[in-house]
């Protein structure tokens, strides 16, 4: 217990600079030897302002500017090379990706597209190709063979179809009729395709980080559509494909203005972006598909968690919620079941999954808890000045509405701190009694 040794949370992470407090003093210190990150050199050439290398059949992922940082130039080499170091690239995403490599990052790391470069163009054919055939076989049927749908099948659409307007209502890019339409075909298809646990709430939210994400990569950060589509897809006008050097400011007013932004799209875009979220939401399911089966153990293992570990770095929180009749299960079981998808701003969740898919395997279940007990360990102080009524409205709008990538970092390093202290350990799985 932190507590018992005398260690509080924001004590024992100040005590040790955090993963990325560390990665960004080596950076630093090579940049200052180093001096910025010169491009002009090896074997490549410019085409249409943008790095073509000599030995790839692909456009770089990325642009190409003067200078780059020493982080960016590493996940230029990592993602540049012929066959992806998986186990490096996690490492170095643990701490945040570069936006510009984050569309072809977050598709490798969720197995999406193949770690060798010369099978993701066929893999990416294709994937597409089945997901549109699946949606043609699944979605869009005559009327006929839609009346011919089971009860169940006519349920789940009808949930589907409930749920979507109601997906991520505060951001414009989700409010897109277009988008939206692209939500219902690949909710509705992955819930045919996977009977077993078929739709459940909550599986509309996880959608929304992968296709934002993933739409971010064809527009620029002045929110105007690049002239090609990406290695991912195929490429327009002089056959150069391209993406944007500042996809962070580009996901942000792509969030704010989807509506019209979208507008300029051609119809392939949505189209690709849709397959290509319905794929690695598939990927990403399959790792936590316990969570979304009946009765959901999965979600409400990682509540008991969540409880055990507050009782051993916050014993006095603990008790007080008890005291005051607050059940974790009142307020966790949405911060699993939607992976704190509405505590947080979406381009905050989308620094998060950076990490989580980092991760590996555990970063949705395992990990995500110690970064819910960080969260909730945050607001201790004010939580034991309150009752029941503020208790619980606190906890279902956290103040969080300002919360950037420096908050997030914070978060992540507490989270790190108690995985390293209780992670492979029983110690936090029993609840102290009395």
């Amino acid at each position: 217990m932190l507590e018992a040794r005398g260690l509080s949370l924001s004590s024992a992470v100040s005590s040790q600079p955090s993963p990325s407090e560390t990665t960004d003093r080596m950076n630093n210190d090579k940049l200052e030897d180093r001096g910025s990150i010169d491009n002009s050199g090896g074997d490549s050439k410019m085409v249409g302002g943008w790095e073509k290398r000599n030995d790839s059949p692909f456009v770089t992922p990325f642009p190409i500017s003067a200078k780059r940082t020493y982080r960016e130039a590493q996940f230029d080499r990592i993602l540049r090379e012929s066959v992806v170091n998986i186990v490096e690239l996690r490492k170095l995403g643990w701490n945040g990706i570069p936006p510009q490599h984050r569309p072809i990052a977050w598709k490798i790391l969720l197995g999406y597209l193949p770690t060798n470069s010369t099978r993701r163009a066929a893999a990416l054919r294709r994937k597409r190709a089945e997901y549109l055939d699946a949606v043609a076989q699944h979605h869009e049927l005559s009327e006929d063979a839609a009346d011919h749908r089971t009860q169940q099948e006519q349920e789940t659409l009808r949930q589907v179809l409930v749920d979507v307007p109601r997906t991520a209502p505060d951001v414009a890019l989700f409010r897109n009729e277009g988008v939206r339409r692209a939500l219902e075909r690949l909710l509705h298809v992955w819930a045919v395709r996977h009977p077993a646990s078929s739709y459940v709430q909550g599986i509309n939210d996880l959608a929304t980080p992968l296709l934002a994400v993933f739409l971010s990569e064809y527009c620029d950060e002045d929110g105007v559509v690049l002239g090609g589509y990406g290695i991912n897809v195929a490429p327009k006008g002089n056959g150069d494909a391209v993406a944007t050097a500042n996809e962070a400011s580009a996901l942000e007013i792509l969030l704010r203005d989807g509506g019209g932004i979208l507008g300029e799209f051609p119809p392939d875009v949505l189209r690709n972006a849709e397959a290509d979220c319905y794929w690695c939401l598939t990927n990403l399911l399959a790792g936590i598909q316990d969570h979304y089966t009946s009765d959901q153990p999965g979600v409400q293992r990682m509540v008991m968690r969540l409880q055990e570990l507050v009782h051993r770095i916050d014993s006095s929180l603990a008790r007080h919620l008890k005291r005051c009749g607050v059940e974790f299960m009142q307020f966790a079981f949405r911060w699993m079941n939607c992976l704190l998808l509405r505590e947080f701003e979406l381009k905050c969740v989308v620094r998060l999954w950076d990490t989580y898919l980092s991760e590996g395997d555990g970063g949705f279940e395992g990990f995500h808890v110690y970064v819910c007990a960080a969260f909730l360990c945050q607001f201790s102080d004010d939580l034991k000045r309150m009752e029941f009524d503020e208790i619980f409205g606190f906890l279902q709008n956290t103040p969080t509405s300002d919360w950037a990538d420096s908050e997030i970092e914070i978060l992540l390093s507490q989270a790190f701190v108690l995985s390293t202290l209780f992670q492979g350990s029983d110690a936090h799985l029993m609840t102290p009694q009395g």
